[in-house]
């Protein structure tokens, strides 16, 4: 009885370490041999990390740009943070990008990767492996946004509440004045007891207005100014009351989303700059050289306005702008190092792709749905104004057409 299961785990025992191994797989392995030529491929290489260098800057740095230009360097206030529609079209036409890259890009590499004849059959095409990798780093992320924007909101707590408390001490010492006025007024004469009573009207009548809204009457009337209203109030409070359906998400919030979105293009540009570097086929790399420059482009863009909206202090947001762009320039100089000796085909570098592939896919589907999508699109500002939606959808098309489009030569 022993014998006869002595085969059998030595086969599977086989087939999985076959599986981890970084041997090299014959089948489908390296470039196309008529076009084998690794010094125009080193020219090529080299030229492409220039291209996809400055490429990936530029897209970066225009929202960036633009923020300075409308709300100055590091304040923020409402026009740095939501800008006027020509912001909102760009925000939009970025969340096609970063769908598109999850959907048509991530997920068919991942694909690709698991669906690879030098993998076995058992286990990494009996089940579906990116879907289910994607969706537990979607879920993962959501977790990530939770407890890294209540980290960060705690974190700055103590400023925001003695800011708070200062606020509310003035507001105290006005009340005051304001009730010293009103009896001063009873007993100086009518004129001034008119004056009194008339800033209790206009009090109530403030306070009317902003309960009215607060239960959905008149959502669109006015709704610039109760929109600025609305954020001051929550800015003032420290966004600690959730009353409100249409309040914004707070700036702990935006900061989190762009750091946990650079993550997720990042491990990818990666695996695109290895992917290129360990080639050495001119035939390969030249359509991809333009390819993945444009890639880099979108990317960056989408990128930078999550960067803008968080308003980061200068010195922040260029840092995570040039990690940005030097990631895969790094990823094709460190594939070219290795090329000699690395195999893409080979198990484990199949199986450490698709799984990378696969988490990077899942992290910009969900952020671009709910993130980007979903916060933008559902909002009052954008319900209000049909010409504006209109638009933002044109926008968000031809954002994910245009990164779709690409995957037919990256």
């Amino acid at each position: 009885m022993e014998s006869y299961y002595v085969p059998y785990l030595r086969t599977h025992l086989h087939q999985f370490a076959a599986s981890v191994s970084a041997a090299s797989c014959e089948e489908g392995a390296g470039d196309d041999e008529e076009c084998r030529d690794e010094a125009a491929a080193l020219r090529l290489k080299m030229v492409a990390v220039a291209a996809i260098l400055i490429a990936g800057a530029v897209g970066v740095a225009i929202p960036l740009v633009g923020r300075r230009r409308r709300g100055g360097g590091g304040g923020g206030g409402e026009g740095a943070s939501s800008g006027g529609g020509t912001f909102v079209l760009a925000k939009a036409f970025a969340a096609g990008v970063i769908l598109a890259t999850g959907f048509v890009h991530m997920m068919h590499d991942a694909e690709e990767k698991f669906a690879d004849p030098c993998l076995p059959a058992t286990p990494w095409r009996r089940f579906p492996f990116p879907g289910f990798i994607a969706m537990l780093a979607a879920l993962g992320t959501l977790v990530m946004e939770f407890v890294g924007t209540r980290f960060y909101e705690r974190r700055h707590g103590e400023e925001a509440s003695a800011a708070a408390a200062a606020r509310d001490d003035t507001t105290a010492l006005l009340e005051d004045g304001a009730l010293a006025g009103i009896a001063a007024a009873a007993v100086s004469g009518d004129d001034e007891k008119q004056d009194a009573m008339h800033i209790v009207g206009m009090r109530a009548h403030a306070a009317a207005h902003q309960h009215s809204h607060a239960h959905g009457h008149d959502a669109c009337d006015g709704g610039a100014v109760y929109d600025a209203h609305a954020q001051a109030h929550a800015h003032g409070h420290g966004h600690d009351h959730g009353h409100g359906g249409d309040e914004r998400p707070s700036q702990a919030h935006h900061v989190v989303v762009s750091q946990i979105l650079e993550m997720g293009i990042v491990s990818h540009s990666v695996i695109i700059g290895l992917s290129l570097g360990v080639s050495q086929s001119p035939c390969t790399i030249k359509p991809l050289v333009a390819a993945l420059s444009s890639h880099q482009f979108f990317e960056g863009f989408a990128l930078g306005g999550c960067i803008s909206e968080a308003q980061f202090k200068n010195f922040s947001a260029l840092l995570m702008a040039f990690f940005f762009a030097i990631t895969t320039p790094i990823g094709i100089t460190v594939g070219a190092g290795i090329a000699s000796f690395y195999n893409a085909n080979s198990p484990r570098a199949l199986v450490v792709e698709g799984i990378l592939d696969s988490m990077s896919s899942g992290i910009l589907i969900y952020m671009a749905l709910v993130d980007l999508i979903a916060a933008d699109f559902l909002s009052r500002r954008m319900s209000c104004n049909p010409r504006l939606q209109v638009c933002s959808y044109v926008a968000l098309f031809v954002g994910a057409i245009a990164m779709s489009s690409l995957a037919i030569w990256a």
